[in-house]
């Protein structure tokens, strides 16, 4: 039984989407390769989600029975709005995931995060054989950290030891996540905050560094994983 009409039915994205047109053409892209059956691991931001519409209408118009693991609350909500079905990674590993970035360097490091669900994001790409990074040219960059600082979601009792650890790491600039429709910080759906923080540099370690501070959740760096860049 369905529910009656409501809320979710009207959900869009919330925000004006910038560089539509390119990110459509990824978008359609990515919806051209499900294949009947698959399990797809969705990431967040705004060009997973107009993926997401491009599938969506090819479930409907061709009948394809898929399963999506969603890394994200709004995404969960869009699979719900759209009607595909949602599972999860405790039953299921997903044929291949797609999700966007907020920074690619030429040797295909990323920074994630601006979401806020980094944490999920890189279980599902360790969690599956191939993803696709769907991007427009505003996000290639010759080093990591120019134009995003690194999203770092924290326990919240570890904030200021966090920051002091960090503040070793040669962090030229620390921020915690301050909300927008709410006082206060950003609380992420695993109940921490988040600190963007800013690096003079970013070798090939930091990633692992960040990660080894107690009360370190996860960081928004990927580095070495197995991906694939789509351009428009």
């Amino acid at each position: 039984m369905k529910w009656e009409e409501g809320l979710i039915d009207s959900l869009g994205w919330g925000k004006d989407i910038t560089r539509r047109e390119e990110k459509e053409k990824v978008a359609a892209t990515i919806a051209g390769m499900v294949k009947d059956g698959e399990i797809l691991g969705v990431g967040s931001g705004s060009t997973a989600y107009l993926a997401l519409l491009k599938i969506a209408e090819r479930v409907k118009e061709e009948g394809l029975c898929i399963q999506a693991i969603p890394t994200s609350l709004e995404i969960t909500m869009a699979c719900a709005r759209l009607g595909i079905p949602v599972t999860g990674l405790e039953g299921h590993r997903p044929d291949w995931t797609f999700d966007g970035a907020d920074e690619i360097d030429p040797y295909l490091s990323l920074i994630k995060g601006r979401g806020g669900a980094m944490f999920k994001e890189k279980l599902l790409i360790s969690s599956s054989p191939k993803t696709f990074i769907i991007a427009d040219s505003s996000k290639m960059v010759s080093r990591l950290g120019m134009n995003f600082p690194v999203p770092i979601e924290i326990f919240p009792q570890a904030f200021t030891y966090v920051e002091q650890a960090l503040k070793k790491l040669s962090s030229r600039e620390i921020n915690l996540r301050m909300a927008e429709g709410k006082d206060g910080p950003i609380i992420t759906e695993n109940g921490n905050l988040i600190l963007d923080v800013w690096f003079d540099s970013i070798p090939d370690t930091m990633e692992r560094d960040i990660k080894q501070i107690t009360g370190v959740i996860e960081s928004g760096l990927f580095m070495g994983y197995k991906i694939e860049i789509l351009n428009p």
